[in-house]
């Protein structure tokens, strides 16, 4: 059984840069940094070709995002009081 690792856990474990992963799985440039930083939601076409530029399977790698989603009401404060 193996541990599910994100993808720049991956990448460190293999020694893989951004710009390898970049060629490799033919993705533009940031959108792979976005995903590597956990600021994106891929799709499922998107994690079949980074899983197949480190060549694991798209099931090893834990694709939740980093960063959390903070929900906004109205305009913000700028525009004055929020329902």
């Amino acid at each position: 059984m193996y541990k599910l690792k994100n993808l720049s856990e991956w990448m460190s474990d293999q020694n893989v840069n951004l710009e390898t992963l970049v060629e490799s799985s033919g993705l533009d440039r940031k959108t792979v940094e976005s995903i590597v930083a956990g600021r994106y939601t891929t799709s499922p076409k998107q994690r079949q070709r980074l899983a197949n530029g480190l060549g694991l399977s798209p099931d090893e790698i834990c694709w939740g995002k980093a960063v959390a989603v903070e929900h906004m009401y109205g305009h913000g404060p700028q525009f004055g009081r929020s329902p």
